[in-house]
This record gives C-alpha cells, structure tokens and sequence, in this order.
C-alpha cells in the first residue's frame, strides 16, 4: 500500500507516516534483533482505507492503527515475553498520534498453520509492512482465499456488531442521553450496516479485504430471487462504508436514533436467524426456540476443552457442560435483541440469568453481565 486513506491530506498521511517510523523503532528497541522478524500495519490504514474525520477543516485519523509484531520462536512465550512491554509502548505512543496504537504479537509458523478465518484473511490479503515484505508470507496461500472463511466466522462478525446493538439500546434506554450517548450509538449503527452486508458476502463466498470491493459485490447478489428479504442491505452497506471512509460525530436525537436502531435491529434479526439456519442446518422458529433448543451452536470446538473453559469461567459447577462458552453469547444476545417477552417470561428471564452467570433481571444489569462475557468470548 502505497497511502494509509483513499483521499486523506497530506498532513494527514504524513502524520501517520511519522506514527508508523516511531513505532518502528519502537519495537526495535523492544524486541531485540534476534527474535524481531517482520512488523506489518494492519486494519483499515493498513489497507489503505483507513478513516478520514474531518473537523475543523483538518483531516484527522479515526481509526485504531493496529501492528503486527513479527518474532521467531514459541508464540505462547513470545506473547508473555513481549506484551507487556509493547503494551507501554503503545501507551507512550497513542498520545502522540492522537489515536490508539495496539500491537499484537504472531510467530509466522502459527500464522501459516491456523486454520483459516476472516482475521487472518483480512491480514494476510491487505496490509503495509514497515519491516520486512511479503516473502515471509509464503505459506499463508490458504489464507488469500475468501471462500476459505468458515460460515462460523460470520456469524462471529455478526454477534459482535448485534452485540454493539445491544450495548446501544441499553445507552437509548438511559434517563441521560447526551452527545457522548449520541456517538456511541451511531458508530455503533454504521458499523452494523457495514457489518451486515459483509456477512452476507461471507456467507456467499464473495468477501473481500477491501470495503468498496465488497460494496461492489453485494450490489451484485442481493438481488438473486432468493435474497429479496436482503434488498435493504445494499443501501445501509453504502452508508457502512461512507462511514468507515469517512466517520463523523454523531448529534443526532435520541429519538431518531432509536428509530434507525429499531430498523437495524429487525433486519439483524433476520440475517442472524437466517445464517444460523444455515451454518447449523436447523430452523429456528424464534428467538425463543433458538436460544432453548437442544442444536449445539458451536459444534466444531472440542467437548474436553469446553469443558475446560467452562470450569475457568464459571467454577466447578459448569464443568460438565461441553458446549462452548459463546454459544451462551448467542443465545442471550438472540434473547434480549429479538425476544420481547425476555424480561418477563420466567423461564425465559432464567435462561438467561443462567447463560449470563448473573442474578440480574433488569436490562443495564444483564448488559453488563453480557458485557463481561463478550469480552473474554467475543
């Protein structure tokens, strides 16, 4: 990639170029020689669609800038030894840079024998490096190809932003609602509406790195005769992407964002019920059905390590369960998005109390308690 943003500022490109350098020598001063082998940028301005904020008459970044550190050696080792001290590093330089420096830490054997996935997809198929080239990708072949992406990945991407849905309507649902409230939600809107015709393309077989490229695509299947339900996508995939190319602060009302929420939520609900559907070969009548039903939502996790995970989690009383902790995700995720009587049906309001790990009954309750479990399952 030769620029960070389609049509940034210079300012703004070499600002980010500034960002890019310090961090290079950043990770070289943390990561000696002998284990540093290649660092890439990844994410949107690694792929040269990074977010553009204009304010002020000043393009500014948006998005977080996301590095990839490169070592030799074990990766359980390496990421002990490491994260910590690039996790500083990121601290100093965020500031700096006015956004968020992350780094995450990969050894390129595991990169080349996991299997494949829509993360290792997006950074093997689109990316800057500022060490090495793409030499050291040799290997990854399985991971240039989008058809490759398990129907379980899309799912995953659609829990995340439902879930950001979720976290939206408890903050509409506050007595306070200001312009803190107001950009939460409507990022979290944009980032549905790209979300959702990215799952569809994914389902398809027809993803790509690049968002304008999906745009291009989806315009080009929804409108097969057994997709008339997913029409809308379409429109909403073009503000996904206008947003993510070009962001802004949301001001507007509670009230129409409530509105535009409950419109992204109704379609959501369909796409979720129909990719279950199909990812399980099951028909889900309700969200009620769904998140009750005896279908294993996970079924290609390992039974000993779930109950592992479980026993980690949730203490000896969750041993014997062998499905994996997400599929409690989903299913209260399907439950307080899409079932209204959630809260007041009794067996409905256990189930969840259950799948949570909570003695809440309220929504901001239960949010949170969903939140608590999303961060270590997402």
């Amino acid at each position: 990639m030769t620029r960070f943003t389609l049509d940034g500022s210079d300012a703004l490109e070499t600002r980010l170029a500034q960002v890019c350098d310090k961090v290079l020598a950043g990770v070289r001063s943390v990561v000696p020689a002998a284990f540093l082998e290649g660092l890439l940028l990844g994410g949107g301005y690694g792929r040269g669609e990074g977010g553009v904020l204009r304010e002020g008459g000043e393009d500014l970044p948006y998005n977080d800038l996301e590095f990839y550190v490169f070592v030799r050696g074990n990766a359980i080792l390496a990421e002990r030894k490491f994260r910590q001290p690039l996790h500083e590093l990121g601290e100093r330089l965020s500031p700096e840079g006015g956004l968020e420096v992350e780094f995450k830490t990969l050894t390129l054997e595991k990169l080349r024998g996991s299997p494949p996935s829509m993360f290792y997809y997006d950074l093997v198929a689109g990316h800057r490096w500022l060490l090495g080239d793409d030499s050291l990708l040799a290997g990854c072949e399985r991971h240039r190809d989008p058809a490759a992406i398990p129907l379980g990945e899309a799912t995953r991407l659609l829990m995340n932003r439902c879930s950001g849905l979720l976290f939206s309507l408890e903050r509409l649902n506050r007595p306070q609602f200001g312009p803190e409230e107001a950009d939460f939600v409507g990022r979290n809107l944009a980032k549905a509406q790209l979300a959702f015709g990215d799952v569809l393309l994914t389902a398809r077989r027809q993803y790509h790195w690049s968002c304008r490229e999906r745009h291009a695509r989806l315009a080009a299947i929804a409108f097969e005769d057994d997709l008339a339900w997913a029409r809308p996508l379409v429109d909403h995939h073009a503000a996904g992407v206008a947003f993510k190319l070009h962001p802004t602060r949301s001001t507007e009302s509670r009230e129409t964002l409530a509105t535009r929420h409950a419109d992204l939520r109704s379609l959501g609900g369909q796409l979720w019920f129909w990719i279950e559907s199909h990812r399980l070969g099951a028909h889900f009548a309700s969200p009620r059905e769904y998140a009750l039903g005896g279908v294993n939502k996970c079924p290609e996790t390992s039974a000993w390590k779930n109950r592992l995970l479980n026993f980690r989690a949730f203490g000896a009383s969750a041993l014997a369960c062998a499905r994996y902790p997400r599929q409690r995700l989903f299913h209260a995720l399907a439950l307080l998005l899409w079932e209204p009587t959630a809260l007041t049906d009794p067996a409905l309001r256990a189930a969840l109390r259950r799948d949570l790990n909570t003695q809440a009954t309220d929504l901001p309750s239960l949010v949170a308690a969903y939140t608590r479990l999303w961060s270590r399952f997402n």
